[in-house]
């Protein structure tokens, strides 16, 4: 008798946080309160179970878990795309900048909407995020391209556990692929001298000599005005980017990549002075130019003074460049930064002021980009231990 007073008394209480109730044969509606409203009326996750009552009892005590526990998320309808698209817009755009976020904008429209773009949030699993990314490597992708596509969808999912749309992130336990170190491209000194022996007939010489001696980006050194480069103290000054948009979308200034990337590069006097004719000659083309040139101020400029893109300094002037030198085709404007880096670290220069150069966030960075280095500067440190403890007995 007193087990069953037990009973009554708790039976109102699991009623008000959720029932069972009858619905047809074999049909069971299970609801659960989940909440109040903004109106103050109370609001319920609904459930339609098809079989035997025990189901609908079993989906009532685990759901009721769940949300002791605080992992409780009411389904929505929404479907992941929908979802993406609030996320971009609300989340994701304030925070990014605006190359990025067509970036992701372009990796979930390629590889995450075809193959589950359009189902509900709320069903996305593990399984289904792992699909996302055996396709891509089904389709000939790499491990980097999968993984920048796991880095977006796993952000934006992490961000709907956040807002309570779902309990646990799936993407958190897909399986990725393993990256492979990507081989580092870099000249060596003697491939460096005939690169630059060939481009000494070329229009933009500077820029390449610029490359190798300063370790810019080439979205930095392309973005250099004059007000950057100090004649006097012989330097120049890395303070933005430039990006081009999409679909003819023009070009616009970013802040550098990091902090760190806004420094100061000394240069070397026959870059300084590659960069003072470069400046008579450019004043020479403006005047001849006249009223049409545009005055953006940029060191490396067309003939009307708009800036030059990467794209076309990379076909029309590089590539000719590299096959003039009998140098490698694989070679990127890119691997000019690395050169530059490989070329310090092998001569023995401070690794710290070697990634200040670089512009990279730390040191850290600077010493694993270029370990392929280390072995040799440890045999010169040792060489060096040899002279100082035992040169002199």
């Amino acid at each position: 008798m007193k087990n069953t007073t037990k009973g009554q008394n708790e039976q109102p209480q699991t009623r008000r946080r959720g029932f069972v109730q009858k619905r047809g044969d074999s049909t069971w509606l299970v609801r659960i309160f989940v909440g109040y409203k903004e109106d103050g009326s109370r609001e319920y996750h609904n459930k339609t179970i098809k079989g035997l009552k025990a189901d609908a009892d079993k989906y009532l005590t685990d759901k009721l878990r769940e949300k002791d526990l605080g992992m409780f998320v009411a389904p929505t309808t929404i479907t992941l795309s929908e979802y993406l698209d609030k996320w971009l817009e609300v989340a994701a755009k304030p925070r990014l900048r605006e190359r990025t976020l067509e970036d992701y904008k372009e990796y979930l429209k390629r590889y995450v909407r075809p193959t589950i773009g359009s189902k509900r949030l709320s069903e996305i699993r593990p399984l289904h995020v792992q699909q996302v990314y055996t396709n891509m490597q089904t389709n000939g992708l790499s491990a980097r391209t999968v993984r920048y596509c796991h880095a977006i969808l796993s952000s934006a999912l992490k961000q709907a556990v956040k807002w309570q749309m779902l309990a646990i992130n799936p993407a958190s336990m897909a399986d990725l692929p393993r990256q492979q170190r990507k081989e580092m491209n870099a000249l060596s000194p003697e491939e460096a001298g005939r690169f630059l022996d060939a481009a000494e007939s070329d229009k933009w010489h500077i820029i390449f000599a610029l490359a190798l001696t300063s370790g810019m980006r080439p979205e930095e050194y392309l973005a250099l005005q004059w007000k950057d480069f100090d004649s006097k103290a012989g330097t120049v000054t890395v303070t933005r980017a430039i990006v081009w948009r999409r679909k003819g979308g023009g070009w616009k200034f970013e802040p550098p990549k990091t902090p760190q990337s806004r420094r100061t590069i000394p240069l070397p006097l026959s870059v300084i002075r590659l960069l003072q004719e470069h400046r008579r000659k450019q004043n020479e083309e403006r005047l001849k130019a006249g009223p049409a040139y545009q005055h953006n101020d940029f060191i490396f400029a067309g003939e009307s003074g708009t800036p030059i893109r990467r794209e076309n300094l990379f076909r029309r002037h590089f590539k000719p460049l590299l096959k003039a030198a009998n140098l490698p085709s694989h070679i990127r404007l890119y691997d000019l930064r690395h050169t530059c880096a490989t070329l310090l670290m092998a001569a023995g220069e401070n690794p710290k002021v070697v990634s200040e150069r670089l512009g990279h966030a730390s040191i850290v960075l600077t010493l694993d980009t270029y370990s392929h280095v280390l072995p040799n500067m440890q045999q010169a440190a040792t060489a060096k231990l040899e002279s100082l403890l035992f040169g002199t007995r």
